[in-house]
């Protein structure tokens, strides 16, 4: 079995006017980028061991529980779970042939039905809803709920400012066009 080499990582080096060196900067996002890639398999990995003995998977409980609260169009769903529309499409069709989830009339747009939960999908949540806190209390308990209320909170803002600078860039490319 080959192993990976682990190169040793520059340390954070803030320079004379206090701003990070470029190369301190990419290394930052690389590791942030590389760090939530391994926890999205980690989560992943977690979800489908939560949602097997239930008989959903990974993606049928993300996309039924981004409608739990309110029905969602297939593109509001890809959206507010960062997942491709195709993707959220072909579950979501799935979810309506087996009875977890109907289309309805979207009132906003003819076209775009909304997707919902049915009685079967949601009980079908609910029924996670012993492991994930189980989940929940093992990774409090590791961490503290004041590390994983800032863990969520970093992540969040990380989130929100990849929003501001995607936003920034397409307002940018549109006067430039």
């Amino acid at each position: 079995m080959v192993q990976a080499v682990r190169r040793p990582r520059p340390s954070c080096v803030l320079r004379a006017d206090g701003q990070l060196s470029q190369s301190t900067e990419q290394e930052l996002l690389s590791g942030l980028a590389l760090t939530s890639f391994r926890l999205n398999g980690q989560f992943l990995a977690l979800a489908e061991e939560m949602a097997r003995p239930v008989g959903l998977t990974a993606a049928w409980w993300q996309v039924l529980g981004a409608v739990l609260i309110d029905p969602l169009p297939v593109a509001g769903i890809a959206r507010e779970m960062g997942m491709a529309r195709q993707s959220v499409q072909r579950i979501a069709d799935l979810l309506v042939d087996r009875g977890l989830a109907e289309y309805r009339p979207n009132p906003a747009h003819r076209r775009a039905k909304l997707v919902a939960p049915t009685a079967q999908g949601r009980s079908a949540v609910h029924a996670i809803d012993p492991a994930h806190a189980e989940v929940a209390a093992r990774l409090s308990s590791a961490m503290g709920q004041q590390e994983m209320a800032s863990a969520l909170a970093a992540m969040r803002r990380v989130g929100e400012v990849l929003d501001q600078l995607d936003a920034e860039a397409t307002t940018s490319a549109a006067q430039a066009g």
